[in-house]
């Protein structure tokens, strides 16, 4: 392929550059839409002029479909971003970025979106499809498949379509309520995913966080006993990776645990577990749900985090582990292969 490219260049030096701009505006669209003219100009940084005719050029292709509610691509404009992937993967130079974090974090398997989540909302949602289809990858019948919260995985879920492949998906909380946002929470996002898969789920309708007094009494209720069961046998499991500190505060920490943790320069946290630059456990948080150990049963374990932001999070946990498919942006991935 990438001779081909080569050969192109020369021939047609313009090509490349008109193609990467068209499949931004078709990449963008399918995340957004419906989405206004105006405000894709704004996203895209293109001059509406220049928008306009391209707007029209995929258009007139039947690509796109523009409606007074705004644009929407058409299934044959998702027919060609599909088929284009692989091929602008290479020219953007992704293929490459994907080789290099797997050498320098010693993964099998890396997945590298364009863009930075920290600097654009939409690259969560470019990350959450690129989940998406590593889920139903792995899915077969009668699959469990376990989810954490955060905005990451709720970009997930979001990004979720119709599983017609696989019977009796069943979604599971990986873990108990943060008190956060409840969009973002484990409970929720597991919800959403099974309904817009045509799946079942089982909630954990129990706190993430409780003292050692109350954990034993609380895992051995019936109710909570049997949907723990299912959580530690499911086949998928698919989680974020947290900046330590940020996470901490989102669980309400003491200053006495706070302080342990900031003095132990804790950098990572995962299920509860906070690592230091050297992927040692530093501290582990009381936690009802998934826990690091139960990740060797599964046989598929999907780590999603992105944004230039949490590279030095993600750098942290993967010390302490390689069984995992990383999916992260070009943000992450950039800062990760430094050095």
């Amino acid at each position: 392929m990438r001779s081909l490219i080569e050969v192109q260049q020369k021939l047609l030096p313009n090509l490349l550059e008109v193609m990467q701009r068209r499949y931004q505006v078709l990449q963008y669209v399918r995340l957004m839409q419906p989405i206004g003219r105006r405000s894709l100009s704004l996203s895209l940084g293109m001059s509406e002029r220049v928008l306009r005719a391209e707007v029209q050029f995929l258009k007139d292709q039947d690509l796109l479909s523009v409606q007074a509610s705004g644009m929407t691509i058409t299934k044959d404009g998702v027919y060609v971003l599909r088929q284009l992937e692989e091929m602008m993967k290479e020219i953007s130079g992704l293929k490459l970025l994907e080789e290099k974090v797997k050498k320098k974090l010693g993964l099998h398997e890396v997945i590298v979106v364009s863009g930075d989540s920290d600097q654009s909302a939409w690259v969560q949602k470019e990350m959450g499809r690129a989940s998406v289809a590593c889920i139903k990858k792995r899915l077969k019948d009668n699959s469990i498949v376990a989810v954490t919260g955060g905005t990451t995985l709720a970009a997930v879920a979001e990004m979720m379509t119709p599983n017609t492949e696989s019977k009796e998906t069943l979604f599971v909380p990986a873990r108990g309520g943060l008190g956060e946002n409840v969009k973002n929470q484990a409970n929720t996002i597991c919800a959403k995913m099974a309904e817009k898969a045509m799946g079942n789920y089982q909630l954990l309708h129990v706190p993430d966080q409780v003292s050692t007094e109350a954990y034993q009494s609380i895992i051995e209720e019936p109710a909570i006993k049997e949907v723990l069961t299912l959580i530690k046998s499911s086949s998928i499991v698919i989680h974020g990776i947290g900046d330590a500190k940020t996470m901490a505060i989102r669980r309400k920490t003491s200053d006495e645990d706070m302080k342990k943790i900031e003095l132990a320069n804790a950098v990572a946290e995962a299920f509860g577990y906070y690592f230091n630059k050297h992927g040692e456990v530093v501290y582990k948080a009381q936690t009802i749900g998934l826990q690091l150990e139960d990740l060797k049963h599964s046989k598929s374990v999907i780590a999603i985090a992105g944004g230039g932001s949490k590279a030095k999070a993600i750098k942290a946990y993967f010390k302490q582990t390689s069984n995992a498919l990383l999916i992260t942006d070009e943000g992450a991935a950039k800062e990760l292969v430094k050095g």
